[in-house]
């Protein structure tokens, strides 16, 4: 059994557990139960290529489509429900990290996923509830308790790749308090490789670390992490048949807090510090052509929590503030700093309608504002009525509503107007969108079936479009876009295997407003078919095999070359020998049939990587 996901494709279920009564109860809410009920996203959940990431492998998640260049973890746009990338944001504790400049780096996060728990994806109410400037979903991470142990990793591929990683942490109690423990874990990775396409090149390194005090009803996490990435790509951000390259240094500092007192309430605090670096060559062959220099920083404070004042009875909320800077050598300079607001508020009421049905309902605000920007008031709120039927199994249906707003980043509004690689729009206003949703999950002891049916309205969206007519690589440009979406999730337990399989469909109707616009690099690169098949197979305890599969028919796009269609398997297989203890071998695969698909319509794709790797752990 693999460690396993949340699966929160229902919204009601991204910060609440699936609440339960038992048959025999009375038909009050002093005896409701709530349990958390865990089904896995994917088969495999490391990569093939590099190093471990916060985003490694969330292109087989059913509940992300995940744009890369190069490969996830060198730079990865992550797109939930149809969206783009700066409509998802990534949540550590309660606080959302940002990066001003470009929501292309907005996963560029030092740490090392053994620190983090398994992601939940926030949509519709929870992410307007959570979220901060992420209008369509949010990627939530929490810390975990830190254990005595670690493991170390070498690795070796095809295209000259090569890896090297090792994680270790501590764990002791406090003299005198048993209840209380002192926690260190510390993580370095490194991997190189030639590419798996010429120009492809990466060179990574992740060094990071950790002290944690855990308490009884409490765990404090001080972090500081840094990343060094450089990684090369032709047509990277442009369509014109140039080898491109990134050079990126992220550095992270992190004080968390989360703290449980009363009856099922607690609060978690999160302030952070983060600088990033680019460095951009347009063509790595003459640099001196086109190159930008950007340095963004961010700071931030965060607050979120669930206050029961009774057994029926609870407020959930949250809030955060930011203010970043941009220092650039390719901006205007007229927009460099800017301070984010945000408030939410989302009562819950619970009440038993049967001996073995209860209905929640959940009725809130938002509350967004900047000092350049106007302000949004938004309504969010869903009911959910959950059904335990006798014979264990249950089924949940609920509707919600929500609406969440964001402002564009620096690249969109804060570059010339009149020409250049990227062309900026000072008209871009505040996007808001607007979120309904049906949806039905059905459970039993070896079974999980997660549906859902969405209608989303984006407003003043901010695309990033291509004219054949223009010489600026891409320009930002506001849509009003229509998206209707369902989505189906099934996962099935055997004695052997574990099987996970998923079917996704987007439906989208766009207005530019304008007649001049010729392809769109993000809001209309979607795929309107999409179906991903995982498993798990350990016929023995020597062998482990884990498969991902994702077959897409991606939406007609004029700038990309070749098929629509695509097939992209991920296969692993761990062999763990009874006469060494502690050691394990992994064989694994990455686009094992050498598909070429554009994953951003203009840029090439990835090749095949294939790896092999040795973990010892203690």
């Amino acid at each position: 059994m693999i460690k396993t996901v949340p699966l929160v494709l229902p919204a009601i279920f991204c910060s609440l557990s699936t609440t339960a009564l038992a048959a025999d109860e009375k038909n009050n809410t002093d005896n409701i139960e709530q349990i958390t009920v865990k089904v896995s996203a994917t088969a495999n959940n490391e990569p093939v290529g590099t190093f471990a990431a916060p985003i490694s492998n969330l292109e087989y998640d059913p509940r992300i489509d995940l744009q890369s260049r190069n490969m996830a973890e060198a730079q990865a746009d992550v797109t939930i429900r149809g969206g783009i990338f700066e409509n998802t944001g990534f949540r550590v504790g309660s606080a959302t990290l940002f990066d001003p400049q470009s929501g292309h780096y907005f996963a560029e996060i030092p740490i090392a996923p053994q620190m983090l728990d398994t992601a939940d994806i926030f949509t519709g109410v929870d992410n307007a509830l959570y979220g901060v400037n992420s209008s369509v979903g949010t990627v939530s991470f929490g810390w975990t308790p830190i254990n005595t142990g670690g493991s170390a990793s070498l690795g070796t591929g095809n295209n000259d790749f090569n890896l090297q990683s090792i994680n270790a942490g501590l764990n002791v109690p406090l003299a005198g308090k048993p209840d209380w423990q002192l926690g260190f874990q510390g993580d370095y990775a490194h991997s190189q490789s030639d590419g798996t396409i010429d120009n492809g090149d990466h060179d990574f390194t992740r060094a990071s670390g950790r002290v944690q005090l855990t308490g009884p009803q409490s765990q404090t996490d001080l972090f500081y992490g840094s990343q060094q990435k450089f990684f090369g790509w032709p047509n990277l951000y442009t369509p014109f048949g140039v080898n491109e390259t990134e050079d990126l240094d992220t550095q992270l500092f992190m004080l968390n807090h989360k703290q449980g007192y009363a009856n099922q309430s607690s609060f978690e605090v999160s302030a952070y510090y983060r600088k990033n670096n680019d460095h951009y060559i347009y063509s790595r062959e003459n640099p001196s052509a086109f190159e930008a220099f950007h340095e963004t920083e961010v700071k931030a404070l965060a607050l979120s929590g669930r206050h029961s004042n009774t057994d029926s009875f609870a407020i959930n909320y949250s809030a955060q503030y930011m203010e970043d800077a941009i220092e650039s050598t390719t901006l205007e300079n007229n927009f460099t700093s800017r301070n984010y607001y945000k408030l939410s508020v989302l009562p819950e009421y619970k009440t038993a309608i049967d001996t073995n049905q209860l209905l929640t309902v959940r009725l809130g605000a938002a509350f967004d504002d900047t000092n350049r920007d106007d302000s949004q008031f938004s309504l969010l709120g869903d009911l959910a009525w959950h059904t335990l039927n006798n014979d264990g199994t249950e089924r949940t249906v609920y509707l919600s509503f929500a609406q969440a707003s964001q402002v564009a980043g620096y690249t969109a509004i804060g570059g010339s107007e009149s020409g250049g690689l990227f062309r900026s729009n000072y008209d871009l206003d505040r996007e808001t969108t607007q979120n309904l949703e049906l949806g039905i999950l059905l459970e039993e002891s070896t079974w999980r079936l997660d549906s859902a049916i969405f209608y989303r309205q984006d407003e003043n969206l901010t695309d990033w479009t291509y004219s054949f007519d223009s010489t600026s690589a891409r320009a930002a440009n506001a849509v009003d876009i229509d998206t209707a979406g369902i989505e189906f999730l099934a996962t099935k337990h055997f004695d052997t295997v574990e099987l996970i399989s998923s079917y996704t469909y987007l439906h989208k109707s766009e207005n530019y407003g304008a007649a001049d616009i010729d392809a769109s690099f993000y809001a209309l690169n979607f795929p309107d078919h999409r179906v991903t098949l995982g498993a798990i197979w350990q016929p023995t305890d020597l062998l482990e095999f884990r498969i991902d599969n994702e077959w897409r028919k991606q939406h007609e796009n004029t700038l990309r070359n070749g098929d629509d269609e695509a097939l992209f398997t991920h296969l692993t297989l761990k062999i763990t020998p009874s006469a060494l203890d502690n050691l394990f071998i992994t064989l694994a695969a990455d686009n094992l049939w050498g598909e070429s698909f554009e994953e951003i319509p203009g840029t090439p794709g990835r090749g095949e990587q294939y790896t092999l790797s040795a973990t010892y752990s203690w």
